[in-house]
């Protein structure tokens, strides 16, 4: 698809440390039904469209496949999925956000990206005790537009799920 972010090329020019800080408290958002959730802008690698994949047999329910891209193998995990909703068909609007998640590569399958919104540390407010998503959702954002819930990219698998999936590094 044409329309590829690549955050890589975008800060290749900056120092690491400004690069750096120039992320921090901003997350990429994207909706899913009807929340929107967000991703810290610092794991985000690229954004495609939805492509054709491979499935593999045996992976865990929200393992969609794998693309290859650029001579890389991605993973896919439908987010939906992960989150327990119902899923559905992918059209045009349909996304792969790819992440680096401790030097593994994933690609996450949203329904669309939204924006990349800047949330201050003093509006993300601690989930309430009833979290069960498995530790992978660590905060909500608050936003003129409503509210974010922000994604823990390291949690998102589980090690078990990590090692069952035997992923490459990147």
């Amino acid at each position: 698809m044409s329309k590829i972010l690549d955050a890589d090329k975008a800060l290749s020019g900056a120092a690491g440390e400004a690069a750096e800080d120039t992320m921090k408290g901003r997350y990429l958002t994207f909706p899913i039904q009807n929340e929107s959730y967000g991703i810290e802008i610092s794991y985000v690698k690229q954004i495609i469209g939805i492509q054709k994949m491979t499935e593999v047999p045996e992976m865990p329910y929200f393992m969609k496949g794998i693309i290859n891209l650029r001579g890389v193998i991605i993973p896919l995990i439908d987010m939906r999925l992960r989150f327990g909703k119902p899923g559905r068909e992918y059209d045009d609007r349909t996304c792969i956000i790819i992440v680096d998640v401790n030097g593994t590569r994933l690609g996450l399958i949203t329904d669309s990206v939204s924006e990349v919104a800047a949330i201050a540390e003093e509006d993300i407010e601690p989930l309430p005790g009833f979290n069960s998503a498995r530790g992978y959702i660590k905060g909500i954002g608050k936003t003129a537009a409503g509210v974010v819930l922000l994604i823990d990219c390291d949690k998102l698998l589980s090690e078990g799920e990590l090692e069952s999936i035997n992923l490459p590094q990147a």
